[in-house]
C-alpha cells in the first residue's frame, strides 16, 4: 500500500475497505463546521458597508419594477373563475421595458456611477410602460420604476455629500460671542 505524506493517494483508496473509504470520502464533508454568530454579524456588516455605498433602494425599487411589467403579459391569470387576458400585441415591449428595468436596477447596484442615466431611463421606461405593458404591469411596475428612479437621482454618492465641518466651541456657546458687524466703507 502506498501511502504519500501521511495522506492517502490514489493507489491507497483503492486499497481500503468499503467502510474506511466512506469515512475518507466523508471526512470532507465533516470539515465544513457550521456558521457562527460572528460570521453572520460580519457578513451583515459587510453587507450594511457594501448597500452603504450605491443607491441599494433605488436599484431594488427599479429591479422590482421591471418583474410586474415582463411578468403580467405572459402569465395567464383568473378572476373569480373568468379568464382575465392582459396579453397584447405589445408583447415585445413589455418584454424589453421589464428586462431594461431589471438591468438598470442592477447596473445601480454594480454601477453606481451611471446612476443619472440609470435614473432617467428607469424614469422614462415607467412612464412608457403605462401604455406599452398593461398599465405599467397593473401600475406596480409604474409606481416602482418611478420611485426606484427618482430615488437614483436624487442619491448621492458618500464622496459627493456635503460634510459639516465641526469647529471647537470659544466659550459656553454661540450666545456667548457677540456677533461682528461690519459697517460699509
Amino acid at each position: 500500500m502506498f501511502l504519500t505524506s501521511g495522506r492517502p493517494g490514489a493507489a491507497s483508496r483503492l486499497a481500503l475497505s468499503p467502510l474506511s473509504r466512506a469515512r475518507v470520502l466523508l471526512g470532507a464533508v465533516r470539515a465544513v463546521r457550521p456558521p457562527r454568530r460572528s460570521d453572520v454579524v460580519d457578513a451583515r456588516r459587510r453587507f450594511r458597508a457594501w448597500r452603504g455605498g450605491r443607491p441599494f433602494w433605488a436599484g431594488l425599487f427599479t429591479l422590482g419594477a421591471g418583474l410586474p411589467i415582463v411578468y403580467l403579459p405572459y402569465v395567464p391569470l383568473s378572476l373569480s373563475g373568468v379568464p382575465l387576458a392582459l396579453s397584447t400585441t405589445a408583447g415585445a415591449g413589455a418584454l424589453l421595458t421589464g428586462t431594461l428595468l431589471v438591468v438598470l436596477g442592477i447596473s445601480l447596484w454594480f454601477r453606481p456611477q451611471t446612476r443619472v442615466f440609470a435614473g432617467i431611463t428607469a424614469l422614462l421606461l415607467s412612464l412608457v410602460s403605462f401604455p406599452v405593458a398593461n398599465f405599467g404591469g397593473l401600475f406596480l411596475g409604474l409606481f416602482a420604476g418611478l420611485i426606484g428612479g427618482s430615488l437614483a437621482l436624487a442619491w448621492a454618492a458618500p464622496e459627493e455629500s456635503v460634510r459639516v465641518t465641526r469647529r471647537a466651541p470659544d466659550g459656553p456657546g454661540p450666545s456667548a460671542r457677540p456677533a461682528e458687524v461690519r459697517e460699509p466703507t
